[in-house]
């Protein structure tokens, strides 16, 4: 095994660029890691720790790493084609797989790469750098984000050391991506108990989650399986979240829903709305119709949340301030039928996508109060965004930037909080009260409006224009889908 992590990642990369330049993206490169990696790492884990292979023996690493030539090719595709056919992890990682490295001397030398180390010791978040940083390259070939497949680790581990999973209750994450909610759940709740039997349930029955994109879907089977997580059965599933109410419920939810304003279709609600797009899904269980894909998420989790379940929700800022029927009437149920107790307005520069404004809704699920009052008594506003600056390369968000917000969120008892300059409280009268339930909040003055000499850096006011220039963009398509929408009616 490589002692550089640094190295070995550097190694993956400088590859694919090599293969770039040979006419395979950098996207159908991972995909061809993902399967090999799975394969190497099977056999690693038989021959180094003792665990049965979940593999056909026809089809382990062994019987592939051991050809050449066309043999090589043959055997890899056949290889390919028969797991695709199974059930469980399996079935999930090999979904529609087909080779890319139809080139038997290509797939020789990537098979060679892997071979070469020894992978199952590795640190999963190495791991991780090496997917994210491929499809890094990828998204921006293709000119689409990747940010919607990732969530900074520090915002990660925050959000589940908040909401603080237990052993015994189940996890799930609606649109998963490549996992980082669902290990992060399994790390801190592992350490939680010893005994033998609430482990197997752990990894074998408390962890789901969901996404659309097959090729992310397959990473997220990669890394549980990694951590031993599925046993065999696939934790996840590559389908639309959106689609219907899938009749499961879950203790807590953990969850960062893909960026971008509009769906490729209007999930009808119980009040009736009539907008037409691409496809309409029709749920019983959402009570306002709209076609803004995170209010849509927002009301999806409020379904599948167990009574006294909990929530910790990544969403950007358009949540919280859209008008309509369906922006201002979500809020209004969040704070009435929910106990929506805090709000983290995040900082810009952590996501891969620009333009980007997020905040994270912490929420619990509870009875309607039989005098008829609000579930939320009140909501505290923890400030992260003013006056601080990050960047993803030269300034990346840390796990000591999170520590002052984990302090004043009080995890075990939230009626110890006390107001800061940066967290405030806010009553539900109040809150209900504001015109169409705007909780899009501040009170921080930002120094650089009043004081030249403090402004950031000059690639930080850079990246701040990008990002507003973005968000005005989105504004504007979103206003052209709403006009095209309107046409359609009409027409």
């Amino acid at each position: 095994m490589s002692s550089d992590y640094s190295t070995l990642v550097s190694k993956v990369w400088n590859y694919a660029h090599v293969l770039r330049d040979q006419g395979i993206s950098y996207g159908d490169y991972v995909e061809q890691i993902t399967f090999l990696l799975f394969l190497k790492m099977d056999q690693e884990r038989s021959g180094l720790l003792g665990e049965p292979s979940i593999i056909p023996a026809s089809w382990r690493w062994d019987r592939l790493a051991s050809k050449t030539g066309d043999d090589l090719e043959l055997h890899y595709r056949h290889t390919l084609e028969e797991l695709a056919k199974e059930k469980g992890l399996i079935g999930t990682i090999f979904r529609k797989a087909q080779n890319k490295l139809t080139d038997p001397a290509k797939l020789k030398r990537v098979v060679s790469l892997i071979n070469d180390e020894t992978w199952i010791g590795i640190d999963v978040d190495v791991k991780g750098a090496i997917y994210e940083g491929l499809l890094e390259r990828n998204a921006a070939e293709v000119k689409s984000g990747a940010g919607q497949y990732f969530t900074p680790r520090p915002l990660i581990q925050a959000m589940t050391r908040l909401l603080d999973p237990r052993v015994g209750e189940t996890v799930h994450d609606p649109a998963c991506g490549t996992g980082g909610f669902l290990l992060a759940a399994y790390e801190h709740m592992k350490g939680q108990s010893q005994d033998r039997d609430a482990q197997r349930k752990l990894r074998e029955k408390s962890l789901s989650g969901v996404d659309i994109v097959d090729e992310v879907v397959r990473l997220c089977g990669m890394n549980l399986y990694l951590h031993g997580v599925g046993n065999g059965e696939s934790p996840i599933v590559a389908r639309d979240a959106l689609a219907n109410d899938p009749g499961d419920r879950y203790d807590v939810i953990l969850t960062n829903p893909p960026f971008g304003k509009k769906s490729s279709y209007t999930v009808f609600g119980e009040d009736g709305g009539t907008k037409t797009e691409r496809e309409n899904y029709e749920r019983e269980d959402f009570k306002y119709t709209t076609s803004n894909k995170q209010l849509n998420f927002l009301q999806h989790i409020m379904t599948i949340m167990e009574s006294g379940g909990r929530a910790a929700v990544v969403l950007p800022d358009n949540v919280l301030f859209e008008a309509g029927n369906a922006g201002e009437g979500i809020r209004k149920r969040l704070l009435n039928q929910f106990n929506f107790h805090t709000l983290l307005r995040l900082p810009t520069g952590i996501f891969y996508k620009p333009g980007v404004k997020a905040n994270v809704l912490f929420f619990d699920k509870h009875a309607p109060r039989a005098d008829g009052h609000p579930n939320t008594k009140a909501l505290w506003i923890y400030d992260f965004r003013t006056n601080t600056h990050f960047t993803l390369k030269k300034q990346p968000i840390a796990n000591s930037d999170m520590e002052d917000f984990e302090a004043c969120y009080w995890v075990n008892n939230l009626s110890q909080r006390k107001e800061t300059e940066r967290f405030r409280r806010f009553p539900v009268e109040d809150l209900l009260a504001r015109d169409k339930t705007n909780l899009d909040i501040f009170w921080l003055r930002d120094d650089s409006l009043e004081d030249i000499d403090s402004l950031p850096p000059p690639d930080v006011i850079a990246a701040d224009i990008v990002e507003n220039l973005q968000a005005a963009l989105d504004a504007f398509q979103s206003v052209r889908d709403e006009l095209g929408s309107d046409a359609q009616e009409t027409a």
